[in-house]
């Protein structure tokens, strides 16, 4: 198991944000989380990221933190920075082999390499998020967590994303928080509906 939670809550003062989830995920598990807005999609990502500490039960995740890839809902990339920056600087902090070659390989597939030079400042918001995704695959995490991944993506991004959630599922742990399940439910081995 690469992710064990037994009675895991998170209360943020008197609210609770995450109440009492039993959860084992696999190696090669796809989770598909749904609910509404509020239910605690966001919340469940931070804690298994190591963003958050659970306020109560126990949580064990057996993925190093560089070893885990993150996309929330905000990018984490700097917007003074380049798409080639971002990435190199990313690239670097997890000591990513072949980042060059790497990094080129994914701004191509996401349709970015010809913005390259563009500071993200200037980039619209369907870029940033493709910029995003990019900086979450980067390392070639065990443990993939993306928070709303489609948002904001047109059509080609989003086709370009299925491409590679398809390609992802069964060799390494997805936890995909999503309101849009149908997109992704083939990929799915476990789902999980927060109230």
């Amino acid at each position: 198991m690469i992710v064990r939670a037994r009675g895991l809550e998170r209360r943020f003062g008197e609210k609770r944000a995450l109440r009492s989830l039993d959860l084992d995920l696999g190696e090669r598990d796809c989770l598909v989380v749904t609910g509404p807005n509020g239910s605690g999609k966001s919340t469940l990502l931070a804690l298994l990221a190591g963003l958050l500490a659970p306020t109560r039960g126990e949580l064990e995740v057996s993925a190093a933190r560089g070893s885990i890839g993150f996309l929330a809902h905000e990018p984490l990339v700097y917007r003074e920075l380049t798409a080639l920056e971002n990435l190199e600087l990313y690239g670097r902090l997890y000591r990513v082999r072949e980042r060059r070659e790497r990094i080129g390989m994914l701004l191509e597939r996401y349709g970015l390499w010809d913005a390259r030079h563009e500071r993200v400042s200037a980039y619209s918001r369907g870029m940033v998020q493709r910029l995003a995704l990019c900086r979450a695959l980067l390392h070639g995490p065990r443990l993939l967590l993306l928070d709303e991944p489609f948002s904001s993506l047109d059509a080609a991004g989003a086709e370009v994303l299925d491409a590679e959630l398809a390609a992802l599922a069964g060799e390494r742990a997805l936890v995909l928080a999503t309101h849009e399940p149908e997109r992704v439910r083939p990929l799915a081995t476990l789902d999980l509906a927060l109230a």
